[in-house]
């Protein structure tokens, strides 16, 4: 079995609709804006708009699609980690962390793109003790 790298277009256009329901439920859990779903996805707030309402056809991109897989581990291990809402509060708290620098986890993902999506979804790996 391969790696899935979401190089080939087929995945991308086979993942896509499974990408943007799980990003949808991400966003509404988390209490996010839309723009702050956007930049987490990486897509302008009118393109998550259209996504949100079920009006955009096209396809995630490599970048997209590795946003959405991270966004997704952050979310799943919190809810592994935590057994109460605190899973879904996590992400708004401010942390003085060396990875968040007083920022919360949305904030320091929105500003660190997919570098910082990979920290933040290793470090809560390694808080549940993943790694």
């Amino acid at each position: 079995m391969s790696i899935q790298t979401f190089a080939a277009e087929s995945d991308r256009e086979r993942l896509t609709p499974t990408a943007i329901r799980a990003m949808k439920r991400v966003a509404d859990r988390w209490n996010l804006k839309g723009h702050e779903a956007a930049a987490l996805l990486g897509v302008s707030p009118s393109t998550w708009d259209r996504m949100n309402a079920g009006k955009w056809d096209g396809s995630l991109s490599q970048d997209q699609l590795t946003r959405v897989s991270a966004i997704v581990g952050v979310f799943k291990g919190l809810h592994l980690l935590f057994a109460d809402g605190m899973a879904n509060r996590w992400v708004r708290l401010r942390n003085k962390g060396p990875l968040f620098e007083n920022l919360s986890p949305v904030e320091a993902m929105i500003e660190g793109g997919i570098p910082v999506l990979l920290d933040v979804r290793r470090h809560v790996d390694a808080l549940r003790g993943g790694l």
